[in-house]
C-alpha cells in the first residue's frame, strides 16, 4: 500500500493543477445541485419491528385522517387569580382566542376547550387543539406569527397564554457559527504548529473543500433519501474534524521529509506513502464504526452514520490527493522561515529534545505510576455513568422561560403530570366475533389496573373493526411509573387476545421511548462486537501485533465510559449547566450514548493509528521497542496533540447550538477526544508499551503467514527506494531509565 500512495501521491504533486481543478468542479457540482434541491426533511423517529411502530403503522392504515402529518399546536389559556375560565368573561376570551386561531393560514381545525371537554376540574385552565393542513417543515412564516399573534392578543385582562407542539416558532438556529468557532480555532493551532501560514492553510482548504462536497452531496440527496438537516450537521461535525487532521498528519510529515534533504516532489509521495497509509487506515475504522449503526436497526441512526461515513471517506480522498496537489503548489513555502533557513544551512538546527520526547522519557521511567494515575482518573470521572437515564426529548425539557415548557407546566398541574404523556392503545378487532364487547373488556382490565389516571372512551374508525382508546397515567412520561403502566398494559395482550380474538398495541410518545431504549440495548452489544471485531482485524494489519490492538481497544473503553459520566454530570444532574449552556438537565437522549460511541471509537482509532504507526515504523527498522516509543513520541507526539486540540475544538463549537442532540453530542465527543487523545494515547498507551517491550509487537506465526502484509509503516517502500537498513533485528532492551 505504501508503494501506491507513495506513487499516488507523486503523481498528484506532478498534475496539481489538473487535481485541484478535478475537486473544485465536483465542489461547485455539488453545490448547484444542493441548491436546486428540496429542503431536506424534518427528523423523524420510525423502529421497525417494535410494538410502537405496529401500533403506528395500524393507526396510518386505519385512522388516516387521524394519523395525518399536519402540524399541531396546543394553546393553553388560564384564568386570572381567583378567577374560572368558565365564567362569563373566560368564555368571551376563549371564544376570542378559539375564533382568531381558527383565521390563520393553513389551519384545518380548532377545538372549542368546552365543546371537546378540555377545561381542568377546577375551571381555571382550558387547552385548545390546532391542526393545520401540512407539517411543520411546510407551515408558512405568516402561519407561525397568525399564531403568536393569536396568543398574544389573549394576554390581557390577567389571562395566561401559552403554546406548545410542534407548529410553534422555531427558535432562531445559528447558521454557521459552530463550524466558524472550529475553523478558527483550528487555524490558531495549526498556525501555532507549523508556523507557516501556507502549511497552516492547506489542511483547512482541504478539510472545507471534502467537507463542503460531503455536506452539498447529503443536501442534494436529503429529499430523495430523507436525510434530516441534523445529519448533515452530525457529518459535518464529524468531517471536519477528520478531514483537518488527515491534511494534518500529511503535511507534518512532508515537512519532516524536507528537512531531511528530500525534494519537494519526493517528499510529497513519501509522506502519502507513510502517513497517508496511517490515514486509510484510520479513516476505514472511522468509516467502520459509523457505518456499523446499520446493525441497530433504527433508520435515522443508519442514515446519520453512512452520512457521516460517506463524509470520511471524501476526507480521506481529500487527503491523499488534495492535499499533495497544494503541496505542490506551497513547495518550500510550507515550511517556517526558521526552518527554510536551517535547510539551507544559515541556521543551526537547536538539539533540545522536544516536549514529546521529554515526556516518553518520563512515562518510560515511571510506567506503573502513569498507567494506575491515568486508569484512576477516567476511572473516577466515569462513576456517573453507571446513572444514566435515557429518553427521548420532549417540551418537557425544554428551557423553563420557553412557551412551550410554560405550557406543558400548565397542563401537568390543571390536568395531571400523565396529561403531558397519554398512551395510545389501539385494539385490532377483525379477529374478534363482537368488537365492542372485545374493546369494553380492554378498557375494564386496563382500568383494573388501578395505574391509570383515566382510560378514556373507545372511537372506532369508519370500518369498525379498530379501536382507539387513550390512556392517560397518574405520573408524568419520563417517570418510572409510567414506564411500568406501559409493561402492565402490554402484559394483558396475551389474555386479551385468547379470550376475545382481539389484538392489542400500546404506543404513544412514551411507549416509542420505552421501545427505542430497549432496541438500543439489545444492539449494543451486537454493534460493540461488530465495531469492535473489525477494528481489531484492521489494527493487527496495520501493527501486525495481537496486544496492541487489544490495549487500544481497552483504552477506548475507559475514554469513552469517562465521556458518557461527564455527559451524565453535565446534562443529566446539572452540574456546570450554566457554563455548557444547558437550560433543562434531564435524561440523556437515547440515541446518543449508542451514536457517540461508534464515532469516538474510530476517532480514538485514528490517533492510536498516527501514533504507533510511528513508533512501529522505528521498531521495523531497527529501534528497540523503548526507543521506538521514544521516536513515536518525538516525531508524532506534538502533531498528535494539535489534531486532538483541532478536533476539540471543532466539537466544543457545536456546544453552542440550539439543538438540544448537537449540543450534547458535540460536548460528548470534544470530551471523549480530550480523554483519549490526552490520557489514553498519551499517557496510558507509552506505559504499557513499556511494560511490555518487545512483547508488545508480538505475533503468532501461524497468524503472520495468514495477514497480507499491508506495509503501512513503509517497510517494502524504503526497501524500493533504498534507503533503509533491513528489518529490525533482534536488540537488547536498554534499561528504561537510560533512554
Amino acid at each position: 500500500m505504501a508503494t501506491f500512495l507513495y506513487r499516488l501521491g507523486r503523481r498528484a504533486f506532478r498534475r496539481r493543477g489538473l487535481v485541484a481543478l478535478l475537486w473544485v468542479a465536483i465542489l461547485v457540482g455539488a453545490g448547484v445541485a444542493a441548491s436546486t434541491a428540496p429542503a431536506p426533511p424534518e427528523d423523524s423517529f420510525s423502529m421497525p419491528g417494535t410494538e410502537s411502530q405496529k401500533a403506528f403503522d395500524l393507526l396510518d392504515e386505519r385512522f388516516p385522517a387521524a394519523s395525518a402529518e399536519g402540524a399541531t399546536a396546543r394553546v393553553v389559556i388560564r384564568a386570572p387569580e381567583g378567577d374560572k375560565i368558565s365564567d362569563p368573561a373566560g368564555k368571551a376570551k376563549v371564544e376570542e382566542l378559539v375564533t382568531a386561531l381558527g383565521n390563520g393560514p393553513q389551519v384545518a381545525s380548532v377545538d372549542d376547550p368546552f365543546e371537546a371537554n378540555a377545561v381542568s376540574q377546577d375551571g381555571t385552565t382550558a387547552y385548545a387543539s390546532v391542526t393545520y393542513k401540512v407539517n411543520s417543515m411546510e407551515l408558512t412564516d405568516q402561519a407561525r406569527e397568525s399564531l403568536t399573534a393569536a396568543t398574544d392578543d389573549a394576554r390581557s385582562d390577567g389571562f395566561t397564554v401559552e403554546t406548545g407542539g410542534d407548529a410553534v416558532m422555531a427558535e432562531q438556529e445559528m447558521g454557521g457559527t459552530a463550524e466558524l468557532i472550529g475553523i478558527g480555532v483550528a487555524a490558531v493551532v495549526l498556525l501555532l504548529t507549523f508556523g507557516s501560514l501556507v502549511a497552516a492553510g492547506m489542511p483547512l482548504l482541504s478539510a472545507i473543500i471534502g467537507v463542503g462536497i460531503g455536506i452539498s452531496a447529503i443536501g442534494a440527496l436529503g429529499s430523495t433519501l430523507e436525510l434530516s438537516a441534523t445529519t448533515s450537521t452530525l457529518a459535518m461535525m464529524i468531517g471536519l474534524a477528520v478531514a483537518i487532521d488527515y491534511a494534518l498528519f500529511i503535511v507534518s510529515r512532508y515537512r519532516a521529509e524536507i528537512a531531511e534533504g528530500r525534494t519537494p516532489e519526493e517528499a510529497a509521495g513519501r509522506a502519502v506513502g507513510t502517513a497517508g497509509s496511517a490515514v486509510v487506515f484510520a479513516g476505514l475504522t472511522v468509516i467502520v464504526a459509523l457505518a456499523g449503526l446499520a446493525v441497530v436497526n433504527i433508520p435515522i441512526l443508519t442514515k446519520m452514520g453512512l452520512a457521516a461515513a460517506a463524509t470520511v471517506a471524501i476526507a480521506v480522498l481529500i487527503a491523499l490527493t488534495m492535499t499533495p496537489a497544494l503541496l505542490g503548489f506551497a513547495g518550500r513555502k510550507a515550511l517556517s522561515r526558521k526552518d527554510r533557513k536551517a535547510a539551507a544551512g544559515q541556521r543551526a538546527v537547536s538539539d533540545k529534545p522536544k516536549l514529546g520526547t521529554r515526556w516518553a522519557r518520563f512515562v518510560l521511567r515511571r510506567p506503573v505510576t502513569v498507567l494506575l494515575t491515568a486508569v484512576i482518573g477516567l476511572g473516577a470521572v466515569a462513576v456517573p455513568a453507571a446513572s444514566m437515564e435515557l429518553g427521548l426529548p420532549d417540551e418537557g425539557s425544554s428551557a423553563p422561560d420557553t412557551t412551550q415548557r410554560k405550557a406543558y407546566d400548565m397542563l401537568s398541574e390543571s390536568f395531571g403530570a400523565g396529561f403531558n404523556g397519554p398512551l395510545m392503545v389501539t385494539v385490532d378487532t377483525r379477529g374478534a366475533d363482537d368488537a365492542k364487547a372485545a374493546v369494553e373488556t380492554v378498557g375494564k382490565e386496563i382500568t383494573g389496573l388501578g395505574e391509570a389516571a383515566a382510560v378514556t372512551p373507545a372511537n372506532f374508525n369508519e370500518q369498525g373493526d379498530t379501536a382507539l382508546l387513550t390512556v392517560v397515567p397518574k405520573t408524568g412520561p419520563s417517570d418510572a411509573a409510567t414506564e411500568e403502566l406501559v409493561k402492565d398494559i402490554r402484559s394483558l395482550t396475551g389474555d386479551i387476545k385468547s379470550d376475545t380474538g382481539a389484538t392489542m398495541l400500546v404506543t404513544g410518545m412514551t411507549a416509542m421511548t420505552i421501545d427505542f431504549s430497549q432496541t438500543l440495548d439489545d444492539a449494543l452489544v451486537p454493534y460493540l462486537a461488530l465495531v469492535v471485531g473489525l477494528a481489531f482485524l484492521l489494527l493487527m494489519l496495520v501493527f501486525r501485533s495481537v496486544l496492541v490492538p487489544l490495549k487500544a481497544a481497552l483504552g477506548f473503553l475507559l475514554s469513552v465510559a469517562a465521556a458518557l459520566g461527564a455527559v451524565v454530570a453535565v446534562f443529566q444532574w446539572g452540574w456546570l449547566a450554566d457554563v455548557f449552556g444547558v437550560d433543562q438537565p434531564g435524561p440523556i437522549m437515547s440515541m446518543m450514548p449508542i451514536f457517540m460511541i461508534g464515532v469516538v471509537f474510530g476517532l480514538a482509532m485514528d490517533y492510536e493509528v498516527f501514533l504507533v504507526t510511528r513508533m512501529r515504523e522505528a521498531y521495523v527498522h531497527g529501534s528497540s521497542a523503548a526507543e521506538s516509543v521514544v521516536t513515536g513520541f518525538t516525531h508524532g507526539g506534538r502533531v498528535v496533540a494539535a489534531a486532538a486540540i483541532i478536533m476539540i475544538s471543532v466539537f466544543s463549537g457545536f456546544i453552542m447550538e440550539n439543538d438540544d442532540m448537537i449540543k450534547m453530542m458535540g460536548f460528548g465527543l470534544a470530551i471523549a477526544v480530550l480523554f483519549d487523545a490526552f490520557v489514553v494515547r498519551m499517557a496510558i498507551v507509552p506505559a504499557v508499551l513499556a511494560l511490555l517491550g518487545t512483547k508488545a509487537w508480538w505475533l503468532p506465526k501461524w497468524l503472520d503467514r495468514v495477514l497480507p502484509n499491508v506495509d503501512v509503516e513503509g517497510e517494502k517502500l524504503h526497501k524500493e527506494l533504498g534507503d533503509t537498513s533491513g528489518p529490525a533485528q533482534p536488540t537488547r532492551e536498554p534499561e528504561t531509565a537510560g533512554v
